[in-house]
């Protein structure tokens, strides 16, 4: 009884020391973390930015209905994203991150790879639709270990003081990826016109995923384990799917509701505001295409810069003060920044944008410190990967295509302030009620610190001493 309270004590003092991690191993974390999200966001930029070419390409003869079913088949990739987040996150609680991290990436690179390669309808007719739905869902199946399995190494490598900065650059890489992608369709269609577009040049986007899916799967096969993983006992890592389930929605059930609530919100204002504006600026009110992508690009760029200082912020002031004006913002402004875009003026449609992208990134500098944090270090992985994509499946990518069906059933071009405006409220509600985690260790975790905060700590531990 005195042996085991000794190694109790022993066990938890242990357990108390501060974490130091290594510095160029939290860059390379990040770094490799962020090019999955880029490849990921990537794909959402080409998809988004040629979802009128792939209607007129697989979906010829439907008229003004083809845009509606190529945003139905970017959105059925979403069907099998939970599924996705089921398989990937048991498996990340189970065996580590990294190795599932390593497969997520090259799984989504072969899928949009394969992509470049299915032969139009005007070839194979009605296989080619398939053949591009199929593609789709394994993007979606990949998709749903990629993201929330990013978040999570990151902000296991990250001091507790930095994560909301560190993590945010995840996002950097998700904007990145997306500016990478919708640049390169706007070039390849000033460069080749439609007609060469709808022939061939569509193909060239995602030809280009599969370099960029052997560079990144290079990047993350050079990553150690997270160190909050690594310090779990095999106990932890061999419970069974069962019981882990169990404890993330049963025992878990508040932090994975106001999780599903959050991220709700910061996926349909990001589809909104990302994939869908370029088409609603196009389709909707009739603008040029090509100055309609400029404008968006232009937005980008912007929020790219804004990202960094959003995450410091968060680690500053807290992540919830954070979201909450990303929230309330929403409700105050997609309304002006709507009428704004429907001006018909340059300057007053980039002031549409700019309102609507700042208030995004609001959201996107925050939340990939924010949702791991919710979540203890044995269930992190698969509690946020279900929670994440069950909610982005609902909601998240249905959004492009819900805006254009309530747009042209009501024939109201607010439609999607409204959406958005309904999305930012749920958010709010789940913000208000969950706790602040910012300069916090990791719910099941050792306290973690940089190098410099360890050198600081030496001499007072010497002075005690």
């Amino acid at each position: 009884m005195l042996r085991a309270s000794l190694i109790s004590g022993r066990q938890a003092a242990e357990d108390d020391q501060p974490l130091v991690v290594d510095e160029q191993e939290v860059k390379r974390a990040v770094r490799a973390t962020a090019m999955g999200n880029a490849m990921e966001w990537f794909d959402f930029g080409i998809y988004s930015y040629l979802a009128v070419v792939l209607g007129k390409v697989f979906f010829p003869g439907s008229g003004d209905q083809s845009l509606i079913y190529s945003l139905a088949t970017f959105s059925i990739a979403f069907l099998v994203r939970p599924i996705g987040g089921f398989v990937f996150g048991m498996l990340g609680d189970r065996i580590g991150r990294r190795g599932v991290l390593a497969a997520t990436i090259i799984m989504m690179a072969v899928a949009t790879f394969s992509i470049g390669l299915i032969p139009s309808y005007a070839s194979i007719g009605i296989w080619a639709p398939i053949l591009l739905s199929v593609a789709r869902l394994v993007q979606g199946f990949s998709t749903g270990g990629e993201y929330s399995g990013a978040c999570t190494f990151v902000t296991e490598f990250a001091p507790d003081r930095q994560r909301g900065f560190l993590a945010s650059f995840l996002e950097v890489g998700t904007i990145s990826g997306f500016v990478a992608g919708a640049a390169l369709v706007t070039g390849l269609t000033a460069a080749l016109g439609d007609a060469a577009m709808e022939s061939w040049g569509w193909r060239v986007p995602f030809l280009i995923a599969g370099p960029l899916g052997i560079i990144g799967l290079y990047l993350r096969l050079r990553l150690s384990e997270t160190p909050a993983f690594a310090k779990m006992g095999r106990q932890a890592h061999a419970r069974s799917g069962g019981s882990r389930l169990h404890e993330i929605v049963i025992e878990h059930r508040r932090a994975f509701l106001l999780c599903m609530g959050v991220v709700l919100a910061l996926n349909v204002t990001n589809y909104l505001v990302l994939t869908y504006m370029p088409n609603y600026l196009s389709q909707t009110l009739g603008y040029d295409t090509t100055h309609s992508l400029f404008l968006a690009l232009l937005t980008m760029l912007v929020m790219l810069v804004a990202i960094p200082f959003v995450g410091r912020l968060g680690d500053r002031i807290g992540r919830r003060p954070v979201l909450m004006a990303a929230c309330v913002s929403y409700l105050v402004l997609s309304l002006p920044a709507l009428w704004l875009l429907q001006q018909g003026y340059i300057v007053a449609i980039l002031a549409g944008l700019l309102i609507l992208g700042l208030c995004q990134t609001l959201f996107i500098g925050t939340t990939p410190s924010t949702l791991p944090a919710m979540f203890p270090t044995a269930i992190r992985y698969g509690g946020l990967s279900i929670a994440y994509n069950v909610s982005a499946s609902l909601f998240g990518g249905t959004a492009p295509l819900v805006a254009e069906w309530l747009v042209r059933t009501t024939g109201n071009d607010y439609m999607p302030a409204y959406y958005a405006m309904l999305a930012a409220l749920i958010g709010l509600l789940a913000v208000l009620l969950m706790r602040e985690t910012s300069g916090q260790p990791l719910e099941g975790s050792a306290p973690t610190i940089s190098a410099d905060e360890a050198n600081g700590l030496q001499p007072a531990a010497a002075a005690a001493g």
